[in-house]
């Protein structure tokens, strides 16, 4: 689009204003609101916006701009000039302009910015006489050599701090305050000739020349490194752009009557209903960024008065603590000034997450050592431990800890549950760490890829930071960030604004939300935070501990179908307490049992002493053991022998776990309480042949169970789709199945051909070039998976009108996906305990936008 009858340029200010806040994906949020306060008559310094569309181009056209674009820059600065009556290049009165970023999402301190733009060898004597004051015009001038030359010309901004040092060393002073105005002119004469040297150019000195070169510099920090990783980790599209703001200066430091500050419509930290705001006399602004639609909301005002002249320099809605937001929403709406779906909709289903789990105090003091993704909201401070057995050890003692592993796995459970928090140098969003670590509340950094181990050793590097099992260290499961020692924390507080926005929530949404749980401990938590049932239980999660692997053990060591059993009939009583405290935590609610879904081998040690010890439990030779452990190991154990197809070719575990459902169930009902109905879920079915198999001595099963105790259970038996040819084939899955549970994080790796625990190493690289716009494994790909769980819900519902569909991957706690599940009619969301809250908001958000 280079069209010479496109507008690129909007102008604002007293003489009228081309945009407004609707403005937002053209105007980016700060020149919006700039418009939009012009245009209700508000005293805001004339400018003008050039579009995200010129960033756009910029991009899409080798780093080059519109035709019409010079011209039409060319013309808003002369309304500038016409409003100020200061003009560029003016030697009496020059116009001085800041030229700022303006993308439509807030992106704090993330692109470049330049003040005082308009300021030469000339001018600065102009500015001197205007202001009556020399020291203030010359420290405008170097601010501004210093800021242009780094930020345009890439001089090492390090170089004029250390001329600035110097300076106050040759004049005798402490701070810069006690420069006078020719010490200062001597400093510029400095400043000029570092540029000269580092960049082999003048500092220039025609005000255009330095209006297109920070224009330049603003579109080319939209793709700087810090722009670009706070983009990813924010799920802000690179083809959003942002907008360039140029607008008149205005100086709260030009004497005693001026001064500059910010002000607030309600409290930022608590949300109560009182103005808050402060302000420093003859003091130096700061930049602010773009906001949000702001009528009806908490605003942070900048102000600046110049000479006794109040100007009003953004206003935005205002940042606020997870806290305060609740407060302020609630209370809002009860006061009648939004209504209740704008109050759940102004809430951050993330930040309610937040809330949930102790937070890093913003006043302490933190060295940050590396930086891994936020697999797990929470703050948690303790000693290195690199064995879950060490960190079971220390936690029993009383002592806090960070299991710190290459990765985890299923034999990491007992570890991970006594760690105050957990920290992997592999894995993404989605790997065992990270969801293990939300469903019990752990906070948790995956994928810090600069960890280096020496297990020999005990030792743990960090670039050039050694670090042994002992040494402190705290994570922030929020940012990813890992920090040296302990920096304290914050523990969350809840207050009645939570429950209020709770109810709301739950009177409002359409699906059930369920959580992910096979613990006593999960299943409390989660209903605890409103969870409606369990829509996933992982029995394998069961087989861990001391007294059960043992006996897990000894059943995949049989060689035969007797010896199996044998070793499942050890088994049988513990499966079945399982679930009868289960289905008494969840009275009334259903409650979904995935039967063994993962490969046999993953039970198994790895140490010749521990997998002789299995050979002596089972009664066979440790050379037995030891074969029998390599037939079983596989080198693709995700598409390998694993979930239905271990029921398919070993019954009897199948049968096991349905009984020891059946009798639980009927355990429960013959103390009087209402017999519990089991959801049984076959996992990783491709086919309804599979179904079919499965079903048929899942029923044969209760038809024992009843036949022995003279109680009939209801149950449902379905399948968790997870693979695409189950999607594909939903109509043959529904033959057998009376319900689908999507199984999101399986299917995102079958569908994309990508490995979740290996995606952390290069998935940044896709999302930065918006290959995909968001991790895959924590936002559902509407596209590729969308479309086959879309295929799968209409599948499934031609052949049985009456299935019953969710999905319990981890996608089912993110609010987008959560939106995208809303579309597509499921009944339920189940999420990790601790996601439940943030998963009840959201899905009411989903439903308030799919019904407006």
């Amino acid at each position: 689009m280079n069209d010479v009858s496109t507008k690129w340029v909007y102008s604002f200010g007293a003489d009228g204003t081309d945009g407004d806040t609707g403005m937002r994906n053209l105007l980016g949020g700060k020149g919006a609101n700039l418009a939009e306060m012009s245009g209700i008559g508000l005293p805001v310094p004339p400018g003008f916006t050039i579009t995200t569309e010129v960033c756009t181009h910029y991009y899409d056209n080798g780093r080059s701009y519109p035709d019409a674009l010079a011209s039409q820059v060319k013309d808003a600065i002369a309304r500038i000039e016409a409003q100020t009556g200061a003009r560029f290049a003016d030697p009496e009165n020059p116009l001085l302009v800041s030229v700022r970023s303006g993308a439509r999402a807030s992106m704090p301190g993330m692109m470049d910015t330049v003040l005082n733009l308009g300021l030469n060898d000339v001018t600065v004597a102009g500015l001197a006489a205007r202001a009556d004051d020399k020291r203030f015009a010359y420290d405008s001038y170097r601010r501004f050599i210093q800021m242009y030359s780094d930020v345009v010309m890439e001089v090492d901004h390090g170089l004029f701090e250390d001329a600035l040092e110097e300076q106050k060393l040759r004049c005798g002073v402490f701070d810069d305050t006690g420069l006078t105005g020719d010490d200062l002119e001597t400093l510029v004469g400095t400043y000029k000739q570092i540029v000269r040297d580092e960049s082999g150019e003048e500092f220039p000195q025609d005000p255009n020349d330095q209006l297109w070169g920070a224009i330049g510099a603003v579109f080319n920090s939209w793709m700087n490194a810090r722009a670009t990783t706070y983009r990813r980790l924010n799920n802000i599209p690179a083809s959003w752009g942002t907008a360039v703001n140029v607008q008149a200066m205005v100086f709260g430091n030009m004497g005693e009557d001026c001064a500059t500050g910010v002000a607030f419509t309600r409290a930022p930290s608590t949300g109560e209903n009182s103005f808050y705001g402060e302000y420093l006399i003859n003091a130096h602004g700061e930049d602010v960024v773009a906001g949000i639609r702001h009528y009806g909301d908490m605003q942070d005002i900048e102000f600046t008065v110049q000479q006794n002249k109040l100007y009003m320099l953004q206003t935005r809605n205002g940042k606020r603590t997870g806290a305060a937001a609740l407060r302020m929403a609630v209370e809002m709406a009860e006061e009648g000034l939004i209504t209740r779906d704008e109050a759940l909709l102004r809430i951050d289903p993330i930040a309610l997450d937040q809330l949930l789990h102790p937070t890093l105090d913003p006043d302490a003091e933190k060295k940050v050592i590396t930086q891994g993704l936020p697999a797990s909201p929470g703050a948690a401070a303790g000693e290195i431990v690199l064995s879950a057995d060490r960190a079971e050890e220390l936690a029993a003692a009383g002592k806090s800890v960070i299991l710190v592993r290459l990765e985890t796995s299923p034999e990491d459970i007992h570890g991970m549950h006594a760690a105050a928090g957990i920290l992997t140098a592999r894995g993404g969003m989605t790997s065992h760490a990270a969801v293990v670590a939300r469903g019990m509340g752990r906070a948790c950094v995956s994928g810090a890829g600069e960890l280096r181990f020496d297990e020999t050793a005990g030792k743990v590097y960090i670039r050039e930071q050694e670090l042994a099992e002992g040494d402190i260290v705290t994570i922030d499961g929020g940012t990813g960030e890992v920090f040296l020692g302990q920096v304290d924390t914050i523990q969350p507080e809840m207050s009645g604004a939570f429950a209020t926005i709770m109810g709301w929530a739950d009177e409002t949404r359409r699906m059930a939300v369920r959580t992910n749980a096979e613990t006593p401990a999960d299943a409390r938590t989660a209903v605890d935070f409103g969870a409606e049932g369990i829509g996933l239980c992982r029995t394998e999660h069961m087989f861990f501990d001391v007294d059960r692997i043992i006996a897990m053990r000894e059943m995949i060591m049989a060689v035969d179908t007797a010896g199996r059993e044998a070793a499942l009939a050890k088994l049988l009583p513990m499966q079945r307490q399982d679930f009868e405290e289960l289905f008494t935590i969840m009275t009334g609610l259903p409650v979904t049992i995935r039967l063994l879904d993962p490969p046999l081998h993953e039970f198994l040690p790895h140490s010749a002493e521990e997998l002789a010890d299995v050979a002596a439990a089972a009664g066979i030779s440790p050379e037995t053991a030891r074969q029998r452990a390599l037939k079983l190991s596989e080198s693709n154990p995700m598409l390998g022998h694993r979930g239905c197809r271990l029921a398919v070719t070993y019954p009897e575990i199948c049968r096991m776990q349905a009984r020891a459902i059946f009798e639980a169930a009927t355990a429960i009902a013959a103390k009087g309480d209402a017999a519990p109905v089991p959801e049984i879920m076959i996992p990783l079915a491709a086919t309804g042949r599979e179904l079919e198999i499965c079903k048929a001595a899942i029923d044969a099963e209760a038809e024992a169970v009843a036949g022995e105790t003279g109680t009939r259970i209801e149950y449902l038996v379905g399948t968790m789709v997870e693979l695409p040819r189950a999607a594909v084939c939903a109509g043959d899955l529904a033959q057998q199945a009376e319900f689908f549970s999507f199984g999101t994080n399986d299917l995102t790796q079958t569908a994309l051909g990508i490995s979740r625990d290996d995606a952390g190493f290069f998935m940044h690289a896709y999302t930065d070039a918006e290959i995909y716009p968001a991790d895959p494994f924590v936002s559902i790909d509407r596209e590729g998976v969308g479309a086959l769980v879309r295929m799968g819900v209409e599948g499934g519902r031609a052949a049985r009108g009456d299935i019953k569909l969710g999905i319990c991957g981890e996608h089912g706690g993110d609010p987008a996906s959560i939106s995208f599940f809303e579309e597509v009619g499921l009944d339920y969301v189940s999420c990790s305990p601790y996601r439940v809250p943030a998963a009840r908001l959201a899905a009411a958000q989903a439903a308030i936008r799919c019904r407006g």
